[in-house]
Order: C-alpha cells, then structure tokens, then sequence
C-alpha cells in the first residue's frame, strides 16, 4: 500500500457536554496539527499516489470552514461534543467528498483510503479512517 501525507493546523473553541470531560465543559481553545493520509494500492500513471499540491490545497480549505471557529456556534455540530475524534471524522469525510468531486485529480478517484490525524500536543492524538 501506498500513501502521502500533507499537514495543516486548526484552531478552533469549543465546549463539552458530561461531566468526563471536567473543565473541558467550559468554553476553551483547541489548536490541531492535521495529517491528512491518502492511500492506494498501485501508483498512477505518473507514479504518485495522489498530487501533493492539490491534496494541500484541499486539507487547507477543508481546515478554512472550520479554523478560527466556535463549533458551538456551527449548525453541522448542534449537539455533538467536537472531540478530537469527531473532528478527525468530519475533516476525512469531507476530504473524501472533495475526491469524490474530482478535487484532487481525476486519477485520485482510485484512491482506497484517508486517514486523519488530529494531534493535540506531543503526546496525545486521534486519528479516523475510512475507505472511499
């Protein structure tokens, strides 16, 4: 198997619900580094498995529509605690629907997979993924 990875990074406020989650219920900032990874079995035509520069260009505007944001604010998360797992699922969803649309290039439609990895500090991360 074969993969690229591209980074970004994400700054977001948020709170939770329950009482896991302590003074995390309270309104506080969250800043994520974001590793976006595409995988295939085989190479392209041109022997990569995706363009590097398209698939930067959209983690980073996937990261835009929600960098800088409250998420409490934002009608797609009423009612759901934006853990960094959560995040990590909507950011590799909404990048497979960017393949989907030919985003990426035509031959990124024979990707297999996406991962995401959110991690919040140096010890400490999450990471969702899915195939396509």
């Amino acid at each position: 198997m074969f993969s690229i990875t591209v980074r970004d990074h994400l700054m977001v406020a948020h709170s939770f619900r329950g009482a896991v989650f302590g003074p995390a219920q309270r309104l506080h900032g969250a800043t994520f580094i974001v590793d976006a990874t595409f995988r295939r079995p085989e190479l392209d035509a041109d022997n990569i498995v995706v363009d590097i520069g398209l698939a930067t260009q959209e983690l980073g505007g996937v990261v835009g529509e929600l960098n800088y944001r409250n998420l409490d604010d934002e009608p797609a998360f009423a009612g759901t605690n934006t853990s960094t797992e959560v995040l990590a699922k909507v950011i590799a969803d909404r990048l497979a629907e960017r393949v989907h649309a030919g985003n990426l290039g035509e031959s990124a439609r024979e990707l297999t997979g996406i991962s995401v990895t959110l991690h919040e500090s140096h010890i400490a991360w999450a990471t969702y993924e899915r195939t396509l």
